[in-house]
């Protein structure tokens, strides 16, 4: 990773795994620090959340392992932090991730207001040969109107903790069982009980694509779902031909 000098002074201090929240630092309070798990020699993407006021202004992931920098769009071997300002995130992707990596993250925009510095987003990173909570698939597509599936495992210790399937972006998780709504799909979660659960999707929207995370306790997985239009003959069609079946008998 690289070494900036831009921000020396507001620099996030880390002493013994701890951050020190230090005068003109503002901390995400959002919710807790998270635990990403992941497995020896993998990778992981990470979504840094930002609001849209900040779509002009500079970002950066802050290693609390190497005290390191790296401002976004910046592409390297085994890192690439890189801006999306037409979904207000930008992502953190890891490569070959060795026990050494293991440590404290940090997703920081300058603010250009006072304080100068915001972190957005503190995952801790836990590299395991046999990670707590894992996904098949760390990307997965369907198509408006459709389903996808997604499988999440966890390890033994993780047997009796909440199990969750959430969305980053607001922050609405779903537990074990069926949820339907009329603004979001229908979303159920079954649990094996045996080390891993299942989310089903159905009735996917375009609003659904972003990103999401398995969890079990407070242990997570990132998934990112992609929602394309629906396909020439599969849900507009079948409205139309519906709606012309109607007319006809009427």
């Amino acid at each position: 990773m690289h070494m900036h000098s831009a921000v020396d002074m507001i620099y996030p201090l880390i002493l013994s795994g701890i951050l020190l929240h230090i005068t003109g630092v503002e901390c995400y309070t959002g919710w807790s620090n998270p635990t990403l798990t992941v497995k020896t020699g993998g990778s992981v993407t990470i979504p840094c959340h930002y609001d849209e006021k900040y779509t002009q202004q500079k970002k950066f992931l802050f290693s609390g392992t190497d005290k390191s920098n790296t401002f976004t769009n910046t592409t390297e071997e085994n890192l690439s932090v890189i801006d999306h300002p037409d979904q207000s995130l930008f992502t953190v992707t890891i490569r070959n991730l060795q026990n050494k990596d293991t440590g404290n993250y940090y997703c920081v925009v300058e603010t250009g207001e006072q304080p100068p510095i915001k972190m957005i987003y503190e995952p801790y990173l836990k590299i395991q040969s046999a990670p707590d909570v894992s996904v098949v698939n760390s990307s997965v597509s369907g198509h408006e109107g459709g389903d996808i599936s997604v499988q999440c495992f966890y390890s033994p210790r993780y047997q009796d903790t909440l199990k969750q399937w959430c969305r980053y972006k607001d922050k609405m998780c779903y537990t074990v069982g069926r949820t339907n709504t009329f603004q979001n799909s229908s979303v159920q979660i079954s649990d094996d009980g045996r080390g891993s659960f299942t989310v089903l999707m159905t009735g996917l929207r375009l609003t659904d694509s972003g990103w999401y995370y398995c969890s079990a306790g407070d242990t997570l997985n990132p998934v990112q779902l992609t929602v394309n239009e629906a396909e020439p003959g599969t849900v507009n069609d079948k409205v139309w031909h519906m709606e012309r079946f109607c007319l006809a008998h009427n």
